[in-house]
């Protein structure tokens, strides 16, 4: 059979464990080789060793190897909580979460009933992830089943691996995005029959938050992930005190806000929950437990008010984290800024981020949020080819830091803080370029 082998030499990046815990997590090769061959890692790592592989010189002998030496290529930066139908009211004035929701939030997804707006939407959407070297992300849709195929049409048609849903919301919403319990779990059913497993989409049961779905959904919503183990789950969970009070307002039987999930079986694997500020120790032992994962939120947090997630607290009982954008209450879609910001609100709880750390959760560790990394956030062969070629000198300030950095944490700190789109130079998806800055 015929293959389709490309290489590409440049320092190459990625990960194979957290490295707060795992010294050897980091694997750098500063003149390295990443080999692609039919969409998947053929090989990554140091030039010289695997130039010199017989097998694989020989097969490469005819290719031409790609030289973007000078930059940095690494995995795809993977966005654990994201919201499309927000990208056009991102950066919205408001005095906090709840009336944020309603001026702005809810009044953007209403025209998504229609479907070509959607597609319109969903398409500038994926390609500004691209341009940010996003690659894979967790995307809730709105209340309209038309928003999620929108979505996922404009995703299939870049090839790119997308989790996304239909928000489930019965109750407490302006009547225009409200759904009926049954109604609302026949469409995602629907849904995920048609997109789940559809290439390199992925479907995920989406209740909004507990406050806009009646306890007969929540328990509905519960079921339909009971007979599809292996669909994802999302939602909210103490994001902000007024939020938290208004759950314990409309659940007094319950411990706590997650465990208003938890009762209703929304509280396994490949369950995602956003924010994750407000909870006490037992909850985040509970998330653990169960293997759900926190998307930590931080320019989205610091916008609106919300709080600063504990990453110490968090790190006691190893509770899978993954960065994520949160546009549009996050004010950028590029995971580097959203670095940026992660480390100085874990500086606010005492907490040190470092910059390998950082890469890490943009990557494998969503990777492992995701329970995706077999395929995806790392170079391990066989995994999918998404990466990125990140340039060290593509603004005057972030040249002239990295020519002063004297190790790999200082480069990797330095573009954490200081780097933004303009840095991505390139963007691959399944071993094709999707976005490039890159002439040649």
């Amino acid at each position: 059979m015929p293959t389709d082998l490309q290489a590409y030499r440049a320092a190459i990046l990625h990960f194979s464990a957290d490295p707060a815990y795992d010294e050897a997590a980091v694997h750098w090769h500063e003149d390295g080789l990443l080999v692609v061959e039919n969409g998947h890692i053929r090989a990554a790592g140091d030039y010289g060793q695997l130039i010199n592989d017989s097998d694989l010189a020989h097969r490469l002998a005819a290719q031409t190897t790609q030289d973007r030496r000078g930059k940095i290529i690494m995995p795809g930066f993977i966005d654990t909580h994201i919201h499309y139908p927000q990208t056009d009211m991102i950066g919205s004035p408001a005095e906090g979460l709840l009336p944020w929701l309603n001026t702005y939030t809810f009044p953007a997804e209403r025209p998504f009933g229609e479907r070509a707006y959607g597609e319109e939407v969903a398409g500038f959407f994926l390609e500004e992830l691209l341009r940010n070297g996003t690659t894979t992300a967790a995307v809730y849709c709105t209340v309209h089943p038309e928003s999620v195929d929108a979505f996922f049409t404009q995703s299939a048609a870049r090839n790119l691996r997308m989790i996304a849903g239909k928000c489930l919301m019965d109750r407490n919403a302006p009547p225009f995005l409200l759904d009926t319990a049954e109604q609302g779990i026949r469409d995602s059913e629907e849904l995920l029959q048609r997109w789940h497993g559809n290439g390199r989409q992925s479907y995920a049961i989406t209740v909004r938050f507990a406050p806009t779905s009646t306890p007969e959904q929540l328990q509905l919503a519960g079921e339909l992930a009971a007979r599809h183990p292996d669909a994802f789950i999302q939602t909210h969970l103490a994001e902000n005190r007024a939020e938290v009070a208004w759950v314990q307002s409309l659940f007094p039987e319950r411990r706590s806000y997650l465990d208003v999930y938890d009762h209703y079986g929304l509280l396994r694997k490949r369950a995602l929950y956003g924010h994750c500020i407000w909870l006490d120790d037992d909850d985040r032992t509970r998330m653990a437990q169960a293997g759900a994962a926190a998307a930590i939120c931080p320019t989205s947090n610091l916008f609106l008010g919300s709080g600063l997630f504990d990453f110490g607290a968090a790190d006691a009982v190893r509770l899978p984290m993954g960065l994520a954008t949160d546009v549009g209450g996050g004010t950028s879609f590029s995971m580097l800024q959203t670095m940026n910001e992660g480390y100085k609100a874990a500086r606010m709880t005492g907490m040190h981020l470092s910059g390998t750390r950082l890469f890490y959760m943009a990557t494998l560790g969503g990777a492992r949020a995701l329970h995706l990394e077999d395929k995806i956030g790392s170079f391990q062969p066989g995994c999918e080819a998404d990466f990125i070629v990140l340039d060290p000198q593509a603004t005057p300030l972030l040249a002239r830091r990295s020519a002063g950095c004297a190790s790999l944490e200082e480069r990797l700190f330095a573009l954490a803080m200081l780097a933004d789109d303009r840095a991505i130079a390139a963007t691959y998806a399944a071993g094709k370029r999707v976005h490039s800055r890159i002439t040649v």
